[in-house]
């Protein structure tokens, strides 16, 4: 993975949605067009890229709510996980399953599906400055993972998450949900058992 990017954040609306811009050169790809349109393309205006890519994590209201707009507004290539995209408020270009890369500034950035907090959300790799950085939408966050409608989908998520993250990252890597601090996947790791007993 390359360690040639940057990256901006800025939290949107009264849920504190989490909106980040992957930055290589003069492009950035934007992460959940969350709400409010016009702060995302001032984020990207002001730090001298163009939104060429946008990737949604996952298909909750509140992550979506700017989405058409944004699309309009930049032509944006709009990634999204497969089994998420029919739900979406925007024509998804290039669906992703697990396994699949996503296509950005000449880079391959890996991406994983998380089953449960809804059907299937994206998780994507990037290393940024030369820390490894996972962006997860709701489906981890320091403390837990996202919210579960069922024990079938808790263990779903949890099995995922395990597998897909902390079986196979460093503890240095930095988790960035969709809401909220990020974390790193050592410090959540000595956790896993006491969220698995709780079963959130």
């Amino acid at each position: 993975m390359s360690t040639d990017f940057t990256l901006h954040q800025i939290s949107v609306s009264s849920m504190d949605n989490n909106c980040y811009l992957l930055c290589k050169g003069k492009q950035g790809l934007l992460i959940d067009a969350a709400d409010d349109a016009p702060a995302l393309l001032n984020l990207a205006e002001s730090n001298g890229v163009a939104i060429t890519d946008v990737l949604t994590t996952h298909r909750h209201h509140d992550h979506v709510r700017a989405l058409p707009e944004v699309l309009e507004a930049t032509g944006a290539t709009h990634w999204a996980p497969y089994l998420d995209a029919p739900a979406l408020p925007a024509e998804v270009d290039r669906e992703l399953r697990d396994g699949d890369v996503l296509e950005f500034a000449g880079e391959r950035l890996p991406v994983a599906i998380l089953r449960g907090h809804t059907p299937g959300g994206a998780c994507l790799y990037a290393e940024v400055d030369g820390v490894p950085n996972i962006f997860v939408g709701d489906s981890l966050f320091p403390g837990g993972v996202g919210k579960t409608a069922s024990e079938s989908d808790f263990i779903r998520l949890f099995n995922d998450v395990k597998e897909k993250i902390f079986d196979r990252l460093p503890d240095e890597t930095v988790v960035r949900p969709g809401h909220g601090q990020p974390t790193t996947v050592g410090a959540e790791r000595p956790h896993l058992d006491e969220w698995w007993e709780r079963r959130w």
